[in-house]
């Protein structure tokens, strides 16, 4: 009898262990927030990787307190989609481009217009200044608490198609592919071509059937999506800057302790600077890999094309506030 009270005892003390594990691992289970990030980008693309990164980082940094599922190549929707989804609480974070934002806040776009920048230094001091925070702050008021944490280096834009664009001339009437925002519109316009806005999902395929005759990206986008693949030349027109936000939903944002909002926006801002730092070096040296399978890259005169696009901007009705306009062309 006493060996079996024995064994009676050493079940329940197994059993006893069992149940406290099991209730530990469910604690910490419901103490882990599962934050959700979704984008539109090629799992390949600098974005993504350092996203992965941020997501490692801050779960670290939270002790294990949120958990970021990073989703790629537009899994939970295309860009339209995912920025509705985070104004509806469904996603936590989303990569957007800034003239999918401008869509609740206009004048968020300007940066995103033809030639408004000089450089990439012209950029980074937009990026770093007040005018840019005065943006994100009415971004903010006008989503409903969606918050702005960091902007992300792009890349210049230049045109890709199947024979040489060198001149202003030699874009009159081709059809371009250009992003759903109507800013992507004014380069086309300006220059006397035809603007046709496709979802980014369906460009390869748009070119490779000659729905479109041409399109435009940075180098590096164009690598990581296989343009090259069927579009023979890239004329490096450098048109645009292009951002990248890292926009937080307001509804997940307010979730965060003070602590865990400062710790997401340094670990974004991190991984904003080594995206934007590896943009920049693989858009320096592109040049030669296109090359390299049988690409024409082409020098353009570019002062050219500035010219006739911002002379463009005098004569357009596309609405902007000539303010702030002038205030990032002033930095």
């Amino acid at each position: 009898m006493s060996i079996l009270n024995a064994i009676i005892a050493s079940i329940s003390i197994i059993l006893l262990l069992s149940v406290s594990t099991s209730t530990s691992a469910k604690r910490d289970d419901t103490n882990t927030r599962v934050v959700r990030w979704a984008h539109v980008y090629e799992p390949s693309h600098a974005l993504h990787k350092w996203a992965l990164w941020a997501s490692e980082e801050i779960y670290k940094q939270t002790d294990g307190r949120y958990k970021i599922e990073v989703y790629a190549s537009s899994s939970l929707g295309k860009e339209a989609h995912i920025n509705q989804s985070l104004s509806l609480g469904s996603l936590d974070i989303i990569y957007t481009g800034t003239s999918f934002a401008s869509q609740i806040y206009k004048p968020l776009g300007l940066s995103e217009m033809p030639y408004i920048f000089e450089d990439y230094t012209h950029w980074q001091r937009f990026v770093n200044s007040p005018v840019f925070t005065g943006l994100a702050n009415e971004y903010k008021r006008l989503s409903g608490g969606n918050v702005i944490v960091s902007s992300t280096y792009y890349g210049e834009r230049h045109l890709t198609s199947n024979r040489p664009v060198i001149t202003p001339e030699q874009i009159e009437g081709l059809k371009i592919r250009v992003p759903g925002a109507a800013v992507y519109q004014l380069f086309p316009l300006s220059l006397g071509a035809k603007p046709s806005p496709i979802s980014f999902s369906e460009v390869y395929l748009a070119i490779q059937q000659g729905v479109v005759d041409a399109q435009e990206n940075p180098l590096p986008t164009i690598q990581a999506k296989k343009f090259y693949e069927v579009q023979s030349h890239i004329n490096l027109t450098g048109h645009i800057l292009g951002s990248i936000l890292a926009v937080v939903s307001g509804r997940t944002w307010n979730e965060l302790s003070p602590d865990d909002q400062r710790i997401f926006t340094t670990v974004l801002n991190q991984a904003a600077e080594k995206v934007s730092s590896e943009t920049r070096f693989n858009e320096q040296n592109l040049s030669s890999w296109f090359e390299a399978q049988g690409i024409t890259i082409n020098q353009v005169n570019r002062s050219a094309f500035r010219q006739k696009v911002l002379g463009f901007y005098e004569h357009t009705t596309f609405s902007y506030d000539r303010d702030i306009y002038e205030s990032i062309q002033a930095l």
